[in-house]
């Protein structure tokens, strides 16, 4: 870690101008340092709780959980940054290389934010370093963090002294963010994985498994915007003609960018066989009218929570008999797991409910070799072949939210009231698979909604979009007929 100070590392380019000594001089006077007018965050003592929380797991130890750097995009350009989810969770804050020390102190840990100051107008940083003042914005000073975020900030600078001073046998440190912090704090475990840096990950993404009433209302703003950005693309989405899938992308991404941060995660636009790729985010293709379309999207929210929704719906505007019946399976085995969902029930089971739909429903297309119940043997699950994925998972400030949670409080535990999960069964018919009738070759199909778990069962927090077929149907001609819009 660099011991020097804040406004000396200032990145500069090969094409930067030698500035003549005279310049230099003008450039250094007749600037006027305005102070901003920093309010506490309401959230703040949110972030308190969390602090307090994964200090009462890991008493008399130090805790480091970074938020990571900037990445490169190409030479000199770096992707958009986006802070660590973990670390933001636990400290709002959102600027790079930020890192959160908790350091044992009585009953409890003292929570230090380390992070940049300011390039202020006292060196020549603001205007000759592409992270100055005159480049990026105005930022805010430790003084003024702390007094938004409530927390205690120190300098960046000053980092290194402290990680240098951490007994590895009782430091945690969330890793695989910032490889400066892994090389100052050595692995005190001889385990390759390291169990107890691991335990500290599952430590948070246990916590962030109940969701507070300010992380829901933050996760109804994501799915609210994404909400209007399908009605966006089902608005410029032609019956007639075929459009590009990345004319769609590119339309929804406007809505992110305009009500949110950004889209959560790389939007999945699949016209045709495309629906069939589960992952496909090349968005290639074009529409075609009488096939289908599936959308995956999400609005990830200014704080970060992301929401995380799929839709099909047939581009002519109706579906065909056949892909008529292939949805309705899907939004019955969707159905069914909403059904299911309620505190103490198994995650597992929720799967296994919606997926026997889907095993009945293949039945019924007269695809399964054996019997559902065979089908749904563990000693079988051949009924996967045409839907690979699970039923859903934990949404938040992640769109795969807690990951590293123990699968026993996670894949293998019951649910909770204050669980954000999404249910997207899904049937996928690719199309050189031989063991399906040539008509459904290339039909794609996926339903996806994020709920919340309830007291007595759950809440649709994405019910503004239709789900039945014939509600998609009617939700579509009513979009076309709205005609485009632009954000506010």
């Amino acid at each position: 870690m660099a011991e020097q100070g804040e406004n000396t590392t200032a990145k500069t380019e090969s094409h930067d101008p030698d500035f003549p000594e005279a310049f230099l001089q003008f450039m250094r006077g007749g600037w006027r340092e305005d102070a901003l007018d920093v309010t506490a965050r309401p959230e703040a003592p949110n972030y308190a709780k969390r602090r307090a929380a994964l200090s009462d797991a890991f008493p008399g130890e130090t805790l480091i959980i970074p938020t990571g750097n900037e990445k490169v995009r190409a030479n000199d350009t770096d992707y958009p940054f986006r802070p660590g989810s973990d670390f933001v969770y636990l400290t709002g804050d959102s600027d790079p290389d930020g890192v959160l020390v908790l350091r044992p102190s009585g009953s409890g840990h003292d929570a230090v934010l380390y992070t940049h100051d300011r390039n202020s107008k006292a060196t020549d940083a603001f205007f000759r370093s592409r992270n100055g003042e005159l480049w990026v914005g105005r930022r805010h000073t430790l003084g003024e963090k702390s007094a938004e975020l409530g927390i205690e900030t120190a300098s960046y600078a000053e980092l290194g002294r402290a990680l240098a001073e951490c007994a590895p046998a009782r430091t945690r440190v969330l890793r695989g963010l910032d490889t400066a912090v892994d090389r100052a704090v050595l692995a005190y475990d001889t385990d390759p994985a390291a169990r107890r840096d691991r335990a500290l990950a599952a430590a948070i993404s246990e916590l962030k498994l109940v969701k507070d009433e300010w992380e829901i209302a933050q996760l109804q703003e994501a799915i609210d915007a994404t909400v209007r950005g399908f009605e966006d693309v089902a608005r410029v989405l032609p019956a007639d003609r075929g459009v590009k899938e990345r004319l769609l992308e590119g339309v929804f991404a406007l809505r992110a960018r305009t009500d949110g941060n950004d889209v959560g995660y790389g939007s999945i636009v699949g016209a045709g066989a495309h629906a069939t790729i589960l992952h496909w985010v090349r968005n290639t293709g074009v529409t075609v009218p009488g096939e289908l379309l599936l959308m995956d999207m999400g609005v990830e929210a200014r704080s970060f929570y992301t929401a995380d929704v799929t839709r099909t719906v047939p581009v002519s505007g109706t579906f065909t008999p056949l892909q008529r019946q292939v949805y309705d399976i899907v939004h019955a085995s969707q159905q069914a797991g909403m059904d299911a969902i309620r505190p103490g029930v198994k995650f597992h089971d929720v799967h296994l409910t919606c997926m026997r739909v889907l095993a009945e429903g293949l039945h019924d297309l007269g695809l399964l070799p054996v019997s559902v119940d065979e089908a749904m043997s563990e000693r079988s699950t051949v009924y996967r072949r045409w839907t690979l994925h699970g039923f859903g998972h934990m949404l938040g400030i992640d769109v795969h939210d807690c990951q590293a949670a123990r699968k026993e409080n996670y894949r293998d535990g019951a649910l909770r009231e204050g669980y954000v999960l999404t249910v997207e069964p899904g049937l996928y018919f690719q199309p050189e698979d031989d063991l399906v009738p040539e008509e459904l070759r290339g039909v794609g199909v996926r339903i996806e909604d994020d709920v919340l778990v309830t007291a007595d069962g759950c809440r649709n927090l994405s019910d503004g979009l239709p789900r039945s077929s014939t509600e998609v149907e009617a939700w579509l001609a009513a979009q076309r007929e709205a005609g485009p819009r632009l954000p506010e």
